[in-house]
């Protein structure tokens, strides 16, 4: 039942600062006052963070006997005297107050109202400590795995974070007491509660990992630009150096891969793209479609769009698998792209296997039998030749044909 126990007993247990502390108490037993007094203007609260004690004070103003106005601010000189015969009018009057002069209700009741403030106070704090730490990659220990989500405890300070399955990469897999590496995302508030959202697939977390690989980007000398996820798939990382040199490109993937090897492993080997930034807009398209090289590219500005044209064996290198290469390529630099074979490579085959996705093997079989095994070979064939070299129906032979030239058209 004793405040100052309660004081010193959740002091001991939480970071709490000692000016917002003193403040809290304050505040409860002002309170404390008011409700038993009518008001707290002639009362000094002091509170003792080092010993986790205070002292209440009672101030008084000594008047003549019969000349109170006010008992709440006023004491006669008679009674003032009682105390100490050395008073005089006109002084002030110390009168000490304890907890019990409150009654045991209003001090259970203050009690409640100091526990409730300080846990208030210890989640606000926690809020702000996270907010302030929005970004940073944290070092956590897996405390349990549910349905929707995994609770993790920080190894800095033992708060309890969340990582949501939706921040988790593809292939991610782990069991209480595992340690795991994350970026905080953001603080959310639950029910008054400060809820940590921490994530994997976030570009936060790809960046703040370049950050600790590479020295030369802790250190400002490269900036990144921009960075784009299709998390635990593909990646891509515009960077930047201004000083002549250095190399990002190669300052980021390090001797023989050294300092992204790390990286990607962490991230479920996601193929990480480390491209030069620069303002010219058709040569960033160019390095965005890596490893794929372009033959020509022409930019509509106001659309942002970019017909990319590239020789045939170049299309699935700048598609990439699943389109995941042309997707982040849009993404990193704001255009819309199209991709295109390359007119003047007419000239160039392609073998007929290439179309097995669109021609059944049978029918490829059949064309392979008479001496055609590319594209062009066939299509230099007349369909009545075609009819009468295989045993091919007429209607087969114009899905062939019209498949074959659809490949070769810009």
């Amino acid at each position: 039942m004793n405040l100052v126990d309660t004081f010193s007993e959740f002091k001991a247990g939480k970071n709490i600062d000692r000016p917002t502390m003193v403040r809290v108490l304050e505040d409860v037993f002002r309170t404390l006052i008011k409700k038993k007094y009518g008001s707290d203007e002639n009362f000094d609260v002091i509170v003792n963070t080092t010993k986790g004690d205070l002292e209440l004070w009672r101030v008084r103003e000594i008047v003549p006997d019969g000349e109170v106005t006010d008992e709440r601010s006023q004491i006669s000189i008679s009674e003032a005297q009682i105390s100490d015969e050395a008073y005089d009018v006109g002084e002030e009057f110390y009168q000490q107050l304890g907890l019990e002069d409150f009654g045991r209700r209003a001090i259970m009741a203050a009690r409640q109202t100091l526990i409730s403030r300080i846990m208030e106070l210890e989640k606000e704090q926690v809020r702000q400590l996270y907010m302030e730490r929005v970004g940073d990659v944290i070092l956590a220990e897996v405390h349990q795995v549910l349905k929707r989500e995994i609770l993790v405890i920080d190894e800095a300070n033992g708060n309890e974070l969340v990582l949501p399955r939706r921040e988790m990469i593809k292939g991610d897999f782990f069991r209480k007491g595992d340690m795991l590496k994350a970026v905080i995302k953001d603080v959310e508030m639950n029910n008054n509660n400060p809820v940590v959202v921490i994530s994997r697939t976030n570009e936060m977390f790809l960046e703040k990992l370049l950050e600790q690989e590479v020295p030369e980007i802790e250190d400002g000398l490269i900036t990144i630009q921009k960075i784009v996820r299709i998390p635990g798939e593909r990646a891509k990382v515009a960077v930047e150096s201004y000083d002549d040199r250095i190399d990002p490109v190669g300052a980021c993937v390090g001797m023989k891969g050294s300092r992204i090897h790390g990286i990607v492993r962490e991230l479920r080997n996601e193929n990480i793209d480390i491209i030069n930034f620069t303002n010219n807009t058709s040569l960033y398209i160019q390095r965005s479609l890596t490893p794929a090289k372009i033959t020509n590219i022409e930019l509509d500005d106001e659309t942002k769009r970019a017909s990319v044209f590239l020789k045939p064996d170049q299309v699935s290198l700048a598609i990439g698998k699943r389109g995941t290469n042309i997707k982040l390529a849009s993404s990193i630099t704001g255009y819309e792209i199209d991709v295109y074979r390359d007119s003047e490579e007419y000239d160039v085959d392609i073998d007929l296997d290439e179309f097995s996705d669109e021609i059944e093997g049978w029918i490829i079989d059949s064309l392979k039998n008479i001496g055609c095994d590319t594209a062009k070979s066939v299509l230099e064939l007349s369909k009545d030749e075609l009819l009468r070299r295989t045993d091919l129906e007429e209607e087969t032979i114009n899905d062939v044909i019209q498949i074959l030239e659809e490949e070769f058209k810009d």
